[in-house]
């Protein structure tokens, strides 16, 4: 239904758990598996990060600690590798036990998940977790030398500690396939972090942080994020997963976009241009094209090249003529409606269609 795909992981849904030490092991896994990704762990993988986990156990926390660690994790992958997608997120002091753990995960066609995100400082003191984010040039390494082992490879980052849209294009060009986002700010979550990172780069976007019912799920997914993460909402909720998956399920079934950005005008990321009409009026539209680095004439320009003899291109009675400049399917509009009744158009395939034409934008913009 969803058709995603990352290398050779598949979710089968947008829906994942996940990491939280100390809790997220396979037999936690084994009560989640209608999510589209399970994230195991954090996991630690050489002695520095496990003797840090054991004195943080010692002031109270929850950690996963082995004496084994690339046992222990062949272990957990072998007991969830028929669940779902499963992804293992890791720490370690120095890059070879990543480079471990990272043949281990592609043999049981598991997502690698380097932690960038834990604070603890005992962690940070290794080099590990957090530290990372503000080692850039060292995290990117880490994930060039990761990558020729040819694991799908995910970055969790916690936002707001540095610059998140230059640590999101610098793992971009190191060549990670998927960014982690827990949108944490002191004053709630910062959604605006997942719409900076759409707008800047073309990563795999998993959002984090606060995700508790479908509205604010919906919010991660309308500024940006392909799939989204809940972590103590499960442990409140045990049939949250199950119904996300039911409402998620239903909104793509119904309009065949389930992550569709909120218009322009309402605060969208870039990908909403393809709702916007011919930029004739002074409104938010021209922000946005200054941001992409579009002009006003190669904004029309690209919309008429791109629709020119698909269905999108009639529109007699819309405001312009054609169905380019129509918005969302999920606003109200009889002009646009009637447009689709004429043609024959689907509300699904119409929404199918303009996907394909912020694809297309999206890549002429300038990030």
């Amino acid at each position: 239904m969803f058709n995603i795909k990352i290398g050779y992981a598949s979710p089968k849904n947008p829906i994942a758990t996940a990491p939280m030490a100390g809790i997220t092991d396979s037999r936690f896994a084994a009560k989640f598996r209608n999510a589209g990704l399970i994230v195991l762990g954090g996991y630690n993988l050489d002695g520095k990060t496990n003797e840090a986990a054991r004195k943080e156990v010692v002031r109270g926390r929850n950690e996963f600690v082995s004496d084994d660690p690339m046992n222990f994790l062949e272990q957990e992958l072998v007991a969830s590798k028929d669940l779902t997608t499963i992804a293992v997120n890791v720490r370690a002091a120095s890059l070879e036990p990543f480079v471990q753990a990272a043949h281990l995960a592609k043999k049981y066609g598991a997502i690698l998940e380097i932690n960038a995100h834990c604070r603890q400082p005992e962690m940070v003191e290794l080099g590990a977790g957090e530290a990372l984010l503000r080692d850039v040039p060292g995290l990117c390494e880490y994930i060039r030398e990761i990558k020729k082992t040819g694991v799908v490879l995910s970055v969790k980052t916690r936002a707001n500690v540095v610059n998140d849209v230059e640590v999101a294009k610098a793992i971009e060009k190191a060549g990670a396939d998927i960014i982690h986002i827990d949108a944490m700010r002191p004053q709630g979550v910062d959604i605006g972090v997942i719409k900076r990172t759409r707008n800047s780069t073309d990563l795999f976007i998993i959002g984090n942080n606060s995700v508790v019912d479908f509205e604010s799920a919906k919010e991660m997914f309308s500024h940006g994020a392909d799939m989204v993460s809940l972590a103590r909402g499960v442990l409140k909720d045990p049939g949250l997963i199950n119904h996300l998956v039911a409402e998620i399920s239903a909104i793509q079934s119904m309009t065949g976009w389930y992550n569709a950005p909120k218009h322009i005008c309402g605060g969208g990321d870039l990908r909403a241009l393809a709702f916007c009409c011919l930029p004739v009026k002074n409104c938010a539209l021209h922000a946005a094209l200054k941001q992409a680095g579009i002009s006003a004439e190669d904004f029309m320009k690209l919309k008429m090249d791109f629709t020119r003899g698909t269905p999108l291109e009639p529109g007699n009675g819309t405001c312009f003529g054609s169905m380019a400049w129509c918005c969302k399917i999920t606003k109200p509009c009889f002009l646009r409606d009637s447009a689709l009744t004429s043609t024959g158009l689907s509300d699904v395939e119409y929404m199918r269609l303009k996907k394909k034409l912020s694809e297309y934008i999206m890549k002429k913009r300038r990030r």
